[in-house]
């Protein structure tokens, strides 16, 4: 889960608030997060899914699909060492070089039919192309994977992975630890080795 930006007041849950001052900590509380559900805010304020959703609606609000939609568009701008449709999941934040974030909403025809768990080749894809995608570079490309599932991922989790540049070795390798999160749960992690290639790709 996001995490609310310095300089915001406490996400805490809260009961017993008016309207005025519930919208005031829902506008709040989006503007930190912006990728909290509707059934997740309502757990946090102690009211209906329907209660948040006129909230919304009040105060101008989309749903979290086109919130996320919104900050990918003005995030893929930034990307560079692969293309926007490579990307596994909703690209929500790029600092080049140093971190990055995707949104991945997991469904029922990426399951085994017999278990319905979540094939672990789409949340390997979601790090993978994340940990190139923050490479400040104009190609980039995965030359080590160390990996490990942490828990089985079920259809209609949203997985949430963070991919940071831990370590760089000259001008040309990277070591990129991702963190993917289901909720709470850390459902996957893994350390790639990423090499910027030049001169590949250029006319």
């Amino acid at each position: 889960m996001l995490t609310a930006s310095p300089g915001v007041c406490p996400l805490v849950p809260t009961r017993n608030l008016t309207r005025a001052q519930r919208q005031r900590r829902l506008e709040e509380r989006l503007a930190a997060d912006p990728f909290l559900t509707d059934e997740e805010l309502a757990d946090l304020f102690s009211v209906s899914v329907q209660t948040i959703r006129l909230d919304r609606m009040a105060l101008g609000i989309p749903e979290v699909r086109q919130r996320t939609r919104e900050v990918a568009r003005r995030t893929y701008a930034r990307l560079k060492s692969i293309g926007w449709r490579e990307v596994v999941g909703e690209l929500v934040d790029l600092q080049l070089g140093r971190s990055a974030i995707s949104i991945f909403e997991t469904t029922d025809d990426m399951v085994f039919e017999k278990t319905r768990i979540v094939r672990s080749q789409f949340v390997f894809a979601q790090a993978d192309s994340l940990a190139l995608a923050v490479i400040d570079a104009d190609v980039a490309v995965t030359g080590l994977a160390n990996i490990k599932y942490k828990r089985p991922v079920e259809a209609g989790e949203r997985l949430v992975a963070k991919a940071e540049v831990i370590r760089k070795k000259g001008d040309d390798k990277f070591v990129v630890l991702v963190v993917t999160r289901a909720g709470e749960d850390v459902v996957f992690r893994g350390k790639f080795v990423v090499f910027a290639l030049k001169g590949v790709g250029q006319n």
